[in-house]
C-alpha cells in the first residue's frame, strides 16, 4: 500500500475543515476535518447514521455546510470552477444507473455526460471494461446484473473522465466476498496511478486495507491514523474466553455485570471480551471461578473503534495516543 505522503507538503485533492451540517434539530456534522492527497486511500469509517455520506455529499459539492469549509483542490465548493470539478469521480451509495440501459449504453451516456471525443471514449471503455471484467457482459442491461458487477460499472461510469480523486460511498455493500475482493484490487490499482481515493465502509476488515483511516461516529472524529498503528496504540485488553461445564449463561452474566468489561462479542463458541486497562488478570480470575477459561489475545481494529466509543473524551484512548 502506498505510503500516506506529508500531510504538509502534499497537494490536499479534498479536504474538509471543521465541516458543520444540520438537518433541522440533528446535527449530522459537527466539525469533522480530514484531508485526501494523490496516491492516497483514505477510508471513512463508521456504522450507519455516523455521517459518512453526510460528509462525502459535501465533498462533492452535492450539498451545502453550516460551518466550516469543504474544499477541492484548495478550492471552497462554491467557487470551485468546472474545471476543478471535472477532477472528481463519485459513487453515490444509492443505486443511481440507468437499469433499462445496458453496460455499453450507460458507459456511453456518462461519456456524452463529460463530453469526450469518441476516440478517447472508446480507449477508456475498453480498459475500463478490460480492468472491472466486464467484457463479457457489456450488453446486458445493468439491472440484470449481480451486485458486485453493478457495483464495479458504476466505479467505471464514475472514472470515464479519468478524475484526480475517487469518492466512493460504501461501495461494497451488499456485495459477495469474491466480488469485494475484486472492488478493492481495482482501488489499489488506482492508488498506485496516483490518484487519491476516499472510500466510506461499514465494514472492519475494510478499514484495515487502508493507508489511513477516519473513524467517525455520531458525527465526530473518534480518531485518524494508519489501521496498524491505531492498533498498536489501544490500551485496553482483549481476552478469548471459553465458556465452562455450565454453558455461556454464567460467563455471559458475570461479563455484562462488570463495568470494565467494555464490549462483549460472541466468536463462535467462543467470546471476545474487551476489558478496560488493567483489569485483565482480575476479570481473568473470576471467569476460573465460575468454571469457565480465557487468555490474551491480540486486538484488531475492530477492538480499536469499540475501545473509542466506550470512552471517546478520553485522553488515553488509542485515538488520542496515536495520530497520523
Amino acid at each position: 500500500m502506498t505510503a500516506p505522503p506529508d500531510a504538509g507538503a502534499a497537494e490536499r485533492l479534498l479536504e474538509a475543515r471543521g465541516v458543520v451540517r444540520r438537518f433541522g434539530a440533528t446535527v449530522a456534522l459537527a466539525g469533522v476535518s480530514l484531508s485526501l492527497h494523490p496516491g492516497e486511500l483514505v477510508g471513512l469509517v463508521g456504522p450507519d447514521g455516523a455521517g459518512k455520506t453526510t460528509l462525502l455529499r459535501s465533498l462533492a459539492g452535492l450539498i451545502d455546510v453550516d460551518g466550516g469549509e469543504a474544499r477541492i483542490l484548495d478550492l471552497p465548493w462554491p467557487d470551485a470552477p468546472p474545471e476543478a470539478r471535472e477532477h472528481l469521480g463519485y459513487m453515490p451509495q444509492q443505486y443511481s444507473l440507468y437499469t433499462d440501459l445496458s453496460v455499453d449504453e450507460n458507459l456511453r451516456f456518462f461519456g456524452d455526460l463529460f463530453d469526450l471525443p469518441r476516440a478517447m471514449f472508446e480507449e477508456r471503455r475498453a480498459r475500463l471494461l478490460s480492468i472491472t471484467q466486464l467484457e463479457a457482459a457489456h450488453d446486458r442491461p445493468a439491472g440484470a446484473l449481480s451486485g458486485g458487477m453493478y457495483k464495479k460499472l458504476a466505479v467505471a461510469c464514475a472514472l470515464l473522465h479519468r478524475p484526480r480523486v475517487l469518492v466512493l460511498d460504501e461501495p461494497t455493500n451488499g456485495v459477495d466476498p469474491q466480488s469485494r475482493r475484486e472492488l478493492w484490487a481495482l482501488l489499489y490499482e488506482f492508488v498506485r496511478e496516483g490518484m487519491g481515493v476516499l472510500v466510506a465502509t461499514p465494514y472492519m476488515d475494510e478499514a484495515a486495507r487502508c493507508g489511513r483511516v477516519v473513524l467517525l461516529h455520531a458525527g465526530r472524529v473518534l480518531a485518524e491514523g494508519e489501521p496498524a498503528r491505531l492498533v498498536e496504540g489501544i490500551a485496553d485488553v482483549v481476552l478469548d474466553v471459553v465458556a465452562g461445564p455450565s454453558g455461556r449463561g454464567p460467563v455471559d452474566e458475570l461479563l455484562e455485570a462488570d463495568p470494565d468489561v467494555l464490549a462483549v462479542t460472541p466468536a463462535g463458541e467462543r467470546i471476545r471480551a474487551l476489558v478496560r486497562a488493567g483489569r485483565g488478570e482480575a476479570i481473568a480470575r473470576a471467569l476460573v471461578g465460575i468454571g469457565a477459561s480465557s487468555r490474551p489475545t491480540r486486538p484488531d481494529f475492530e477492538d480499536v473503534y469499540l475501545a473509542l466509543l466506550a470512552a471517546p473524551a478520553s485522553p488515553t484512548t488509542a485515538g488520542e495516543q496515536v495520530r497520523a
